[in-house]
């Protein structure tokens, strides 16, 4: 459990903090909505149900206040891990909270899936750089769970028809994995991120952008040339690499 200097505390969640879930979830849609982003929506009774299990963390005050909220959700036979529905209450941002769960989250993972690719996706550069700190490394969405269930969960998202129509190849999100059988150190990954911050954020314009507009040239019945996006996709990978 970790208490930072603001008083703020971060532990495990169980089942005595089931009276969270509502605003924990309706914060997860107003904050979805106001990023004009995706997120896979999850139910009261889904995040009190993680909660009950111990597969999830959670901030708050001494004074009970809620601060925030991150679970923990398994896939193709425990195989793979994501640390899933990150949220911080609008007054507790950027106050390095975010990096505290996420780091109480993913320690939890390791104890309790310890062979199990931990994986994330994401359309924030601010998450992208926590999870580079944890080891993280991005990967196409190939390297990423087959699982059906966890798709079917993207289907609430408001950018669902893109992946659809990229055949689960490619979406708004970037995807980022952890392998505890085959992983650079932490320092690595955080440093290899911190060196090209900016390419990340112009890549990820690009990607966005490209993806978007190949969307709608589909949906309105216009040939279908995703030729550049894969070129720009290759060339970053390829300096990542290096």
């Amino acid at each position: 459990m970790y208490k930072l200097e603001s008083n703020i505390i971060i532990r495990v969640a169980s089942s005595s903090d089931v009276h969270y879930a509502p605003i924990i979830t309706q914060e997860m849609e107003s904050s979805a909505k106001a990023r004009g982003t995706g997120i896979a929506k999850r139910s009261s009774e889904y995040v009190a149900k993680k909660m009950e299990e111990d597969k999830a963390v959670i901030a708050v005050l001494p004074d009970g206040t809620w601060v925030g909220f991150c679970y923990i959700e398994a896939w193709g036979h425990n195989s793979f891990v994501a640390n899933s529905g990150l949220i911080v209450a609008p007054a507790f941002r950027k106050t390095g909270v975010a990096k505290q769960i996420k780091q109480t989250i993913f320690t939890l993972s390791r104890k309790k899936y310890p062979d199990a690719k931990i994986f994330g996706l994401t359309t924030g550069l601010a998450v992208m750089k926590i999870n580079s700190d944890l080891g993280y490394e991005p990967v196409t969405y190939s390297e990423l769970t087959d699982d059906e269930e966890f798709w079917a969960g993207c289907k609430s998202c408001v950018n669902y028809d893109i992946l659809v129509s990229k055949e689960r190849k490619n979406c708004m999100c970037t995807a980022m994995l952890y392998d505890p059988k085959d992983h650079f150190e932490p320092e690595e990954t955080s440093k290899a991120f911190s060196h090209n911050s900016k390419l990340w954020e112009r890549f990820m314009k690009i990607k966005q952008s490209r993806l978007l507009s190949i969307f709608r040239k589909k949906d309105s019945h216009q040939p279908l040339n995703d030729s550049r996006i894969k070129t720009v996709l290759l060339f970053f990978i390829k300096i990542m690499g290096n």
